[in-house]
């Protein structure tokens, strides 16, 4: 049975398997012939391993970059690292972990059949990493194993169909259409910053639209304006720095400014194979899904990682990340006033988030939208940490935090619950949750058949 289940998550927490079992899903309810089922199980397949393969480069670009900034300006703090926290509390809450996982990619499912929010959350390490929130939150509140595992599946459950929900408004001003939506941990940020855009920004003027002088037209190609930036970046955190410490630690004795280009050039191919990824992912998948969207789950729409909105404004990824950056070390600079726990700023959250809320701040604001979007979301990505550090802290995990908003919006509220009014609150407030969604149903539908 522990076999079984450990391939299940296995599984469940492989994106790429995941996603290419999905897309053979959608296309065998479809009756598409068996060639036609192989290519599009394999294309999404490889395509997700593309987007890994080249995440994999950004964050292995992106490490030495966040040493070589502690090490240049001295800083001492807690890194924001959702990898790290997860290892820990995995020792511990690995078995409901995982059995909270199933639950709540169950109660997804049923969420998306019962209710007007058709999301289909994909992600499976985003799924996995918000169940070991959830568990270890739970692990206080004294709950029986079955409880635990279907109150804290439901809260899962809840949380993968809200968040998507949240940025589609915003996603589909940046998709054109209403086929994808997002499915990473960071939606209530995207959101917002799309929310802020809106207020502050003019969309006319995109960042996709920046008008470069006649010689320096080259910039347009996102490959060479996210190399010659990252590259001026690199090199001056390499020379604050310095010499001795990039050669005698990180570039293996590679002269230092030679080690920050190629750095900066590694970043650069990360992102352009993301890119390359996130297209074939997207060619597949959404027409896949409309067999389960039509026979499973009518009219539901998948919910796929971060990158699928890369491609629409590369421009805007590159914006975003650095500006957000900025919020974080803005942030940092307001705690050591202050006094309290410094978070350091995590380059990896930073760009992913980050970029993710440049992109959704311009689709409504274009330029102001994406820079202050993504700057205000480097700030909130700063303090939401600070804020979930005491849930966390007191069932033994002082020193780590998760970084991206969902994790601080569900952590804050769900640790606050248990704190306060222990199982029966917690319970009482994420079957509220759920009822809402059905009232809200329940409403629309009425509103509907009074329209017709």
């Amino acid at each position: 049975m522990k076999q079984f289940l450990d391939v299940l998550i296995d599984i469940a927490s492989t994106p790429a398997i995941l996603v290419g079992l999905i897309a053979v899903l959608g296309l065998v309810l479809q009756k598409k012939p068996i060639a036609d089922v192989v290519r599009g199980g394999i294309k999404t397949f490889v395509g997700f391993l593309v987007v890994t393969a080249g995440a994999g480069v950004v964050v292995g670009s992106l490490e030495p970059f966040g040493d070589m900034f502690q090490h240049a300006f001295n800083m001492q703090g807690v890194v924001p690292n959702n990898e790290a926290i997860v290892a820990m509390a995995l020792t511990k809450f690995g078995t409901s972990t995982a059995l909270i996982m199933l639950a709540g990619m169950a109660f997804n499912i049923l969420i998306a059949r019962v209710t007007k929010f058709k999301y289909i959350y994909l992600t499976g390490h985003a799924t996995l990493y918000m169940a070991c929130m959830i568990a270890v939150i739970m692990s206080v509140t004294n709950m029986s194993t079955v409880l635990m595992i279907l109150v804290g599946g439901l809260a899962l459950g809840l949380a993968n169909t809200i968040f998507p929900a949240i940025a589609q408004p915003f996603t589909k001003q940046i998709t054109k259409n209403d086929t994808v939506a997002m499915g990473h941990t960071g939606s209530f940020g995207y959101a917002l910053s799309g929310l802020i855009g809106k207020y502050v920004g003019n969309k006319e003027k995109s960042t996709e639209d920046i008008k470069f002088p006649k010689g320096l037209a080259f910039l347009r190609d996102s490959t060479v304006s996210i190399t010659l930036t990252m590259g001026i970046v690199y090199i001056i955190v390499a020379l604050f720095a310095g010499s001795a410490f990039i050669t005698e630690n990180l570039s293996g004795g590679t002269n230092y400014i030679i080690y920050a280009l190629q750095q900066a050039g590694m970043f650069a191919a990360g992102v352009t194979v993301i890119l390359t990824g996130v297209r074939l992912i997207l060619a597949e998948i959404v027409p896949a899904f409309k067999g389960i969207s039509e026979k499973l789950v009518p009219n539901s729409i998948p919910a796929l990682d971060c990158p699928i909105v890369f491609p629409y404004a590369p421009n805007a990824v590159l914006i975003g990340f650095l500006t957000s950056f900025l919020g974080g070390i803005v942030s940092l600079f307001i705690m050591v006033f202050t006094g309290t726990t410094v978070i350091i700023p995590g380059v990896v959250p930073h760009f992913f988030c980050g970029a993710t809320a440049g992109v959704y701040g311009n689709a409504t604001g274009g330029i102001r939208g994406a820079v202050i979007g993504s700057f205000i979301h480097g700030i909130i990505i700063s303090f939401m940490p600070l804020f979930l550090m005491p849930v966390l802290g007191e069932m033994g995990f002082q020193g780590s935090t998760f970084s991206d908003t969902d994790y601080g919006a569900v952590g804050i509220f769900l640790g606050n619950m248990a704190n306060w009014g222990g199982q029966v609150l917690v319970i009482g407030a994420v079957l509220s949750v759920f009822a809402i969604l059905v009232l809200l149903t329940i409403f629309d539908k009425k509103k509907e058949k009074k329209a017709a």
